[in-house]
C-alpha cells in the first residue's frame, strides 16, 4: 500500500547510521509517502499533513529482525528446559503439527502486534503456512523477506520437485508473493537445516534462487551436535557442504553460526553470507555462543535475531542488540570485544543489507522506516550519550512511534493496522485450543 502523506519529524535527536551526519541534535527529518526526503538542522519549506514535535525524544531506524518464526507466539514460554534437538521433537514439532492457516493467521498477527510495540519495521521469516503470513504481514504494514523453511526427509535417490511438499511450496509462495505490496513482501529460497533435507534438495533450492533472482535463508551450525554430525556425516561443515550445492552464489542469511569454524568464516566473507546472531535464543537453549567478534574481523556481516518466541521468549530486539554488545565483552574480558556502534548497527544498517532493502538508515531517498523513542522515560535520563542510552538502557516499551514504508502503524500504545482485540480473541478462542487440546 504506501501512504500519500507528508509528515515532519521537529526538533528531533537522530541517530541516523549515515557516516556523513551520524547524530544530529534538534534535527528535521521530512518523509514524502513511503521516502524520507530530507534531513537537517533547517526547516524545509512547504507545508506537511501532519508535523511530529520531537523534543526530547529520539529518531532512529527501525528495527531489522534477520531470523523470525513470527506465529510461534502461540509457543511461548512452553517445552522450555530443553536442548535444541529435544525441544523441537518432543514439544514444538508435534505442537506444529496441529496448526492450520487460521492458527497461523492468530499467532502471526499476535507477533507482529509485539515487533510493532517494539520498533521493529523488516523482518525475514521461515515457517510454514508461508502464504497465511504473508496476509498478515500485508495488514500490518512492515516488510518481511518470508520462507518456508525447506525440509526433505526422504531418500535422496527418490527425490523429486513433484513428490517433495516444500519444493511445491517455494514456487507457490514465489508466484503469489515475491515483490507484493511494491516490495514490502520478498520471498527468500530456504533450506530448513543440513538436518532436515539432503543433497537433491539443496541442489534444486539453490538452482530455483539462481532462477528467480531469491535469497536464502538456513540455520547453520546452530548447535555442536548439528555442527559434529555434519562433519562425521559429509566430511564438510554445513556451511562448506551447503557451498559445494551451490546454497550460496547469491549470498543468503545464515541463522545462528554459534559453531562455524574460522574456515567458515572466510567462505562466509567471500560469499557475502550474512550471519544471524540469535543471542538469547542461543542461551537459553544451550547452544552456545557465536564468535561474533572473530566473524565482525573476518569481515563477515553480522546481523541479529530474536529466533521464535518459545525459544527466547519475547521479540525485544532491544535486548538482542544489549545482549549482542555485553555477552563478548564478558566472554573475551575484553569491554570493547562489541562495541556499542556495533551492536546497533547488526538491527539496523546490517540487517537492512543482508534483507536487500534500502533502509535502516536515515538520508534522503531512502525508504521511511522509523521509530521514535521517548527519552523522558526514567530508564533512559539522564543522558550522556545518545547510543550508549539506545543500546544499554532502551527497553522495546519505550518505543513511542513506528513508522513503516512511511505509514505510522502504531503510536503511544495504539495499534493502526491491526486490531488487538481481535487478535486476542483467536489466540484464546481458536489457536491455543486447537494446539492444546487439553490445556
Amino acid at each position: 500500500e504506501g501512504s500519500d502523506m507528508s509528515l515532519l519529524l521537529e526538533h528531533v535527536t537522530a541517530v541516523t547510521m549515515d557516516p556523513a551526519q551520524p547524530v544530529l541534535e534538534n534535527a528535521f527529518v521530512a518523509v514524502e509517502g513511503t521516502k524520507i526526503v530530507s534531513v537537517g538542522m533547517v526547516r524545509p519549506e512547504g507545508t506537511f499533513d501532519r508535523v511530529v514535535e520531537g523534543k526530547g525524544k529520539v529518531l532512529m531506524p527501525g528495527l531489522v529482525n534477520c531470523h523470525t518464526h513470527v506465529p510461534m507466539t502461540l509457543m511461548r514460554g512452553y517445552g522450555g528446559g530443553h536442548d535444541l534437538q529435544h525441544w523441537l521433537n518432543d514439544f514444538i514439532f508435534p505442537a506444529e503439527a496441529k496448526l492450520d492457516d487460521r492458527a497461523v493467521a492468530a499467532g502471526a498477527a499476535l507477533g507482529l502486534a509485539e515487533m510493532i510495540a517494539g520498533g521493529t519495521t523488516c523482518i525475514a521469516d521461515m515457517y510454514m503456512h508461508t502464504g497465511t503470513i504473508a496476509q498478515e504481514i500485508m495488514k500490518a504494514g512492515i516488510s518481511a523477506n518470508l520462507s518456508c523453511g525447506g525440509v526433505y526427509f526422504g531418500a535422496p535417490e527418490d527425490f523429486s520437485p513433484e513428490k517433495c511438499n516444500d519444493c511445491r511450496n517455494q514456487q507457490e509462495l514465489t508466484q503469489q508473493w515475491h515483490g507484493a505490496g511494491d516490495g514490502q513482501i520478498l520471498v527468500d529460497a530456504s533450506i530448513h537445516a543440513e538436518y532436515t533435507s539432503n543433497p537433491p534438495l539443496w541442489q534444486w533450492m539453490a538452482d530455483y534462487a539462481a532462477q528467480h533472482n531469491l535469497g536464502m535463508q538456513v540455520h547453520i551450525s546452530e548447535t555442536k551436535l548439528e555442527h559434529e554430525s555434519c562433519l562425521e556425516k559429509y566430511g564438510k561443515t554445513p556451511i562448506a557442504l551447503l557451498d559445494q550445492y551451490g546454497v550460496w552464489e547469491r549470498g543468503g542469511t545464515a541463522a545462528h553460526c554459534v559453531w562455524v569454524t574460522d574456515e567458515d568464516m572466510a567462505l562466509m566473507a567471500q560469499k557475502h553470507i550474512t550471519a544471524v546472531h540469535n543471542p538469547v535464543s542461543n542461551l537459553k537453549l544451550g547452544s552456545g555462543v557465536a564468535r561474533v567478534p572473530q566473524l565482525l574481523k573476518a569481515g563477515v556481516n553480522v546481523t541479529l535475531g530474536t529466533d521464535g518466541v518459545s525459544s527466547n521468549n519475547n521479540t525485544d530486539l532491544f535486548e538482542e542488540i544489549k545482549l549482542a554488545a555485553i555477552l563478548h565483552k564478558g566472554v573475551q574480558h575484553d569491554p570493547m570485544a562489541v562495541t556499542a556502534h556495533e551492536a546497533f548497527a547488526m538491527a539496523t544498517v546490517n540487517g537492512a543489507r543482508a534483507l536487500g532493502r534500502d533502509t535502516g538508515v536515515i538520508a534522503p531517498g531512502k525508504l521511511a522506516d522509523l521509530i521514535l523513542v521517548d527519552f523522558s522515560a526514567p530508564n533512559l535520563m539522564p543522558c550522556h550519550d545518545v547510543e550508549e542510552n539506545l543500546v544499554y538502557a532502551a527497553r522495546g516499551s519505550n518505543v513511542e512511534m513506528n513508522m513503516a514504508r512511511g505509514q505510522v502503524i502504531y503510536e503511544k500504545g495504539e495499534f493502526f493496522t491491526l486490531d488487538l482485540e481481535r487478535i486476542r480473541y483467536e489466540v484464546e478462542h481458536y489457536a491455543l485450543p486447537k494446539i492444546f487440546p487439553q490445556a
